[in-house]
């Protein structure tokens, strides 16, 4: 039932507000099969911040007396500093968090309180909140995004020159440095902010006043709302208004990118974890034992972010699903959205906050990461450059480099261990220089072009980093 004290008996019967038309009430099963309030309370504060400017607005065109403006957004104060105190709590019974504070706010202010629902409807109200909401929440995911960035470029800072193989197809490819490997994947996360940036300037409209689908006839003035509440203008159209639930896809699949980059991340955690590889060590705090084995250590928090991504996934499906049919305007449909989104904003965040945790705490182990990058052949494509820079198509160098490779195969050697005098079968232009240029230091080194692993160039992209994490606000 809701609270104890005053707020307990307040608003006790809000589905009530919605059901005037009908002569015997819902059925019980009926009302909790539809109820909202389990999924939507979280937007409590959001409603209440929406009716407040609302009832400014009806006071300011008067259509309702000031003075009931004023007691209807102090009772809306106390209502919100209620509910964060505890001394009111959410009563289920209510059909949704619309109808819980306006009942209390009724309970609490009496006839007056009934006026706050002129001129809006329920489906511009909810338009309203979840942006609200969202505006004020996927900020904090932001700054958890940003942080993770700067633990990432901290530990690159201290790697620029430490070896890694770079793979392609899981098959040693060319010499990188750790450092580079970790930018590359603060590079990813710097995309997922701006995707989210960039989706949330697209919902910043207020959607109050386009009312159940067709606006009000009463004098609104829907851009004082759109003012107080911090909105770049109002929405254009108040069909579209209510119809629509892009806004929430749109920041579904952009979770959904955030969680595929994460699950790679992890996907790597998991591989470089092993015995085979052991390039990474990761702490007892974030690791797992098992209940058999005891010399187990099991990167489970990695694998479970990989897993969550799925959750993640779904919910975007269901979103997508939910309104490939609808016809407009609004439809009950809709109401399902929130669980998606809810569920996809808490599980990415705590993912984020979690891999923040692992990463941050693990140890790495340079030594195996400088063996990756002998045997492989990962300097063949050097040899190739090599006799490019002497004036050999590349196409040619490439069949020369392919040719060496053979024989290491087939001798079981390194391009690197043949002797002078049998590479020089291969082309005359090869020299004695040659060794200098492939060694695994000499690959990174000469690889200075924007972006490449070479640490000069590493440092610069670990600055450019830093500059977005202080310019975004690291929240630290």
């Amino acid at each position: 039932m809701g609270c104890d004290g005053k707020g307990a008996m307040e608003g006790g019967n809000h589905a009530a507000l919605w059901h005037g038309r009908f002569k015997e009430g819902p059925d019980a099963q009926a009302v909790a099969f539809e109820t909202s309030i389990h999924v939507d309370e979280r937007m409590a504060l959001d409603d209440i911040r929406g009716s407040k400017a609302h009832a400014a607005m009806l006071a300011e065109t008067g259509i309702i007396p000031r003075e009931e403006a004023d007691s209807i957004i102090s009772a809306l104060d106390g209502i919100a500093d209620d509910l964060e105190s505890g001394r009111l709590t959410v009563d289920y019974n209510a059909e949704d968090i619309h109808s819980f504070v306006e009942g209390v706010l009724t309970d609490r202010v009496g006839e007056a309180g009934k006026k706050i629902h002129t001129g809006r409807s329920r489906n511009d109200q909810i338009a309203l909140d979840e942006r609200l909401y969202l505006r004020r929440v996927v900020p904090e995911l932001q700054n958890r995004i940003v942080v993770l960035i700067s633990v990432l470029i901290d530990i690159a800072a201290g790697h620029t020159e430490t070896l890694l193989s770079g793979y392609t197809h899981m098959q040693r490819a060319q010499p990188v440095t750790l450092a580079h490997h970790l930018c590359a994947w603060c590079w990813m996360l710097r995309r997922d902010y701006r995707r989210l940036d960039d989706a949330l300037s697209r919902i910043n409209e207020s959607p109050l006043g386009a009312g159940a689908l067709a606006g009000s006839a009463l004098p609104l003035n829907r851009q004082s709302v759109a003012t107080a509440l911090g909105f770049d203008g109002v929405t254009p159209n108040s069909l579209d208004t209510v119809a629509d639930r892009d806004y929430c896809i749109e920041l579904t699949a952009a979770f959904s990118l955030l969680m595929a980059h994460l699950s790679r991340f992890c996907e790597e955690v998991v591989i470089w974890s092993t015995e085979e590889f052991k390039f990474i060590e990761l702490s007892e705090k974030w690791s797992t034992g098992s209940s058999i084995m005891p010399q187990k250590k099991n990167p489970d928090f990695a694998e479970l972010i990989r897993g969550r991504t799925g959750k993640v996934y779904g919910d975007l499906i269901a979103l997508l699903t939910m309104v490939k049919g609808l016809p407009l305007s609004y439809n009950r449909d809709m109401q399902e959205d929130k669980a998606s989104l809810f569920d996809a904003y808490d599980t990415v965040y705590s993912c984020v906050e979690i891999f923040t945790r692992m990463i941050g705490t693990a140890s790495w182990n340079t030594t195996r990461m400088a063996v990756s990058c002998t045997g492989g052949y990962a300097n063949a494509t050097d040899v190739a450059d090599y006799l490019v820079r002497r004036g050999m198509p590349f196409r040619t160098a490439h069949g020369v480099a392919a040719k060496i490779v053979r024989l290491c195969i087939e001798r079981h050697c390194n391009i690197e261990d043949l002797p002078l005098e049998m590479l020089q079968q291969f082309s005359p232009l090869i020299e004695a220089d040659i060794f200098d240029r492939i060694t695994p230091e000499a690959c990174v080194r000469g690889r200075s072009v924007t972006g490449g692993p070479a640490p000069e160039q590493v440092a610069l992209q670990i600055a450019a980093l830093r500059e977005f994490c202080t310019s975004a606000g690291t929240g630290r």
